[in-house]
């Protein structure tokens, strides 16, 4: 059965996942994600692509993009996974497929999921308990926006630019905006714990 063709629009934001095979580990050491890191760094610019968030999880991709007439989503992450695999296949003596089928992509509206998708991204680290806070994860877009580190993949989230004139009053909303998904987060799974299987509290 022929694959569906990959509705990408001429102008909008994009989430893209992409996930090694299996999941497979992507990346095994500091040099593993500072290759991807400088891949993704070159191609975006050659493919005129923004990304606004990401996170680079030991075995997916997450990335926030955004897109116009003049880029080319499709070569962009041809491109990258393509590099990166051979990379990969050299430096881990690996033969096979490192990518599991193609990227997906969900199409962002300009609304409140915006804002969520961006947190989602910069809080998989914590949910997956390879770090207690988003801070601690080195490579994702969290440090920019929480502390104002220059990142290089970043193109700034225009709601976040919206949030304030002032940079520093910028990122206490934005460390504020996440301490509270992760607090909202916690008191669910405390409540769901609470539960015994009859469903009445314990």
């Amino acid at each position: 059965m022929p694959r569906q063709a990959r509705i990408i629009p001429e102008n909008g934001y994009l989430h893209i996942i992409a996930k090694g095979n299996n999941q497979r580990r992507l990346f095994f050491c500091q040099r593993d994600f500072k290759i991807y890191y400088s891949l993704v760094a070159k191609l975006k610019i050659e493919e005129k692509i923004k990304i606004l968030h990401y996170c680079f999880m030991p075995n997916h991709v997450h990335m926030l993009v955004e897109v116009n007439e003049s880029s080319n989503l499709s070569r962009f992450m041809k491109r990258l996974n393509q590099i990166y695999a051979n990379y990969y296949h050299k430096k881990h003596n690996y033969s096979g497929h490192l990518w599991q089928d193609r990227f997906k992509s969900k199409l962002i509206q300009w609304d409140e999921y915006f804002l969520q998708c961006g947190k989602y991204i910069e809080l998989n680290p914590v949910k997956a308990n390879l770090v207690k806070l988003p801070q601690d994860y080195a490579f994702s877009s969290y440090r920019h926006y929480a502390f104002g580190i220059k990142d290089k993949l970043i193109d700034d989230n225009p709601f976040y630019l919206n949030s304030s004139p002032i940079a520093s009053e910028r990122q206490r909303i934005y460390r504020e905006m996440l301490i509270n998904e992760m607090v909202e987060k916690k008191l669910k799974i405390h409540d769901q714990n609470s539960l015994n299987l009859n469903g009445l509290r314990v």
